[in-house]
């Protein structure tokens, strides 16, 4: 009796043998019927294909269904261009939907923002979450707000405005890319922060406002074996269009983690940015190594505000162990060192390139984050001393109007500027193939990238955002930003009940950390913290 684990049907064997079959059958044709000779020139290289793939050892589909199974790596590449422009909803696509995009387009071209038909969103889901608004619309406010960042520590402080270019560098964006942020940032009187990647010439180029980030690599202050250099930080840091300096003490996306940019990658250009040999590996360590406790972390900080000439000096941090912010609050209070102002980086934000691991299960969501931070510094009477921004999916003026309600006195964002730029979300930025020429080092596709049209989107979405902002502000009758508080934030429990923010989150009172450390739900992670190390207590 036949086994029938040995019969294949008919159309199985055709799958796996026809193309090659009939490739044959062309060559053969080809090569005896004279007006077939054509097909000499499509046969020879897919018959070449069905050998190569038979004799290859690297894959097991290509070596069972030759020819055929490389239609499957087409359909991988084309994926997410299929998912985005056939498959995805308005408001289902991720990390941001077509609506969250359309609207960035839209504000950057000039063109009209708005929504016909009323909301997509189910509002009686936790997707919904509101702002409350006045029946008294306050017209007559500012036309402008902007923050000033620097304590009494602080000699040069700078004026930020609420929306910024959040950390990208030189190396993950293309040269161009860069070039139309900081030009946008000039047009627009906001800055642009540089990454950890180093200030670059192209930084340079346009002369708008600047915040230099330094990461664990110390790129564009380093001595040669990769060491802090104070010499090389003052001479940059001194630079006018340097505003503010601020240490990367983790990223969103990959908080805690470290990184080799392959020597192949290195560039002329790249290492030049950030101080290092070209065509060797650049790596950046997961850990600073000027400083391992929280008193030495500010002892830096201080240095580095000396060196730079009295310019702002903070931090950019994804929370993590809770313990370790509090240890940082008690440190500033007992040293007295205080550092001018913290980022919160939410675990939504984006990046070139991380591990999924890191994308996906480590790092605090902004929401919480940035509500944390906002306690500790509230709660030791440090939240007049320490301006407090936010990172993290931020485009749109209902995001910054709910990140100023939960503690924010700015914002930042990066994946906003690169949809003003021309981003697709087509995911291939790690891939060096970024088909806008937004994040790639690639000459012939960053040709593409129009510096003076790009950097008039980037001015445009940056105003046309907090314009947006702005009219928020009015519909809530409120004179000013920071007058948004938690109790106008709600958000659903569940599709019967909702409630503002205030009742579902703790928001402590001015000092409550000091006098009344057990009241609040941090009292393990206050005991735990200690300012001469990270460890808990």
């Amino acid at each position: 009796m036949t086994n029938p684990a040995k019969l294949r049907p008919s159309s199985e064997l055709f799958m796996r043998f026809g193309p090659t079959l009939l490739v044959v059958l062309l060559v053969a044709l080809s090569l005896t019927v004279p007006a077939w000779r054509w097909g000499l020139a499509l046969s020879l290289p897919l018959l070449a294909l069905a050998i190569y793939d038979f004799t290859q050892r690297s894959h097991t589909l290509w070596r069972n269904y030759p020819i055929l199974a490389h239609i499957r790596w087409i359909a991988e590449d084309l994926r997410p261009f299929a998912q985005a422009y056939f498959v995805e909803s308005d408001i289902d696509g991720r990390p941001y939907n077509h609506n969250e995009r359309a609207l960035v387009y839209a504000r950057s071209k000039g063109q009209l923002a708005s929504h016909p038909f009323g909301t997509e969103l189910d509002v009686y889901s936790d997707e919904y979450e509101w702002l409350a608004h006045s029946m008294a619309p306050k017209e007559g406010i500012a036309k402008e707000w902007r923050v000033d960042v620097g304590n009494d520590q602080c000699k040069r402080p700078y004026s930020a405005a609420l929306l910024n270019i959040s950390a990208m560098s030189f190396g993950s964006l293309s040269a161009n890319a860069i070039k139309a942020l900081n030009k946008g940032a000039a047009a627009g009187n906001f800055y642009h922060d540089t990454g950890e990647g180093g200030l670059s010439r192209y930084h340079r180029e346009h002369n708008g406002d600047l915040v230099w980030e330094i990461g664990s690599g110390y790129f564009g202050c380093r001595k040669d074996d990769g060491a802090f250099d104070p010499d090389r930080f003052a001479d940059t840091a001194q630079i006018d269009q340097v505003k503010m300096v601020e240490i990367k003490l983790s990223q969103g996306a990959k908080p805690g983690h470290g990184g080799v940019l392959p020597g192949s990658k290195v560039t002329e250009e790249i290492a030049e940015a950030r101080g290092v040999t070209a065509g060797q590996d650049c790596v950046s360590p997961a850990a600073h190594s000027t400083f391992s406790t929280p008193v030495e972390l500010l002892e830096w900080a201080a240095r580095l505000r000396d060196l730079s000439g009295g310019k702002p000096v903070g931090a950019k941090l994804c929370v993590g162990k809770p313990h370790e912010v509090f240890a940082l609050v008690k440190a500033m209070r007992e040293t007295g060192i205080v550092l001018d102002y913290l980022v919160v980086d939410g675990a939504e934000g984006g990046t070139g390139a991380a591990p999924v691991e890191f994308s996906n299960r480590v790092g605090m969501p902004l929401r919480e984050g940035l509500i944390l931070v906002r306690n500790a510094l509230v709660g030791t009477n440090l939240k007049p001393q320490v301006k407090l921004a936010a990172s993290g999916k931020v485009y749109s003026g209902a995001g910054i109007a709910i990140n100023l309600g939960l503690g924010a006195d700015w914002c930042n964002a990066a994946r906003g500027f690169m949809f003003a730029l021309g981003c697709v979300q087509s995911l291939k930025c790690h891939t060096d193939h970024c088909p806008t020429g937004i994040a790639t080092q690639d000459s012939t596709r960053q040709r593409g990238l129009v510096v003076t049209d790009k950097s008039e989107r980037v001015a445009r979405f940056q105003r046309s955002t907090l314009e947006s902002f702005r009219e928020m502000v009015i519909a809530m009758g409120l004179e000013n930003p920071w007058q948004i508080e938690p109790r106008h934030i709600s958000e659903r429990l569940d599709s019967a009940r909702a409630d503002s923010v205030d009742r579902i989150q703790t928001f402590l009172a001015p000092g409550q950390l000091l006098d009344d450390p057990d009241s609040t739900p941090y009292q393990r992670y206050w005991d735990a913290a200690r300012i001469d190390s990270f460890k808990e207590a």
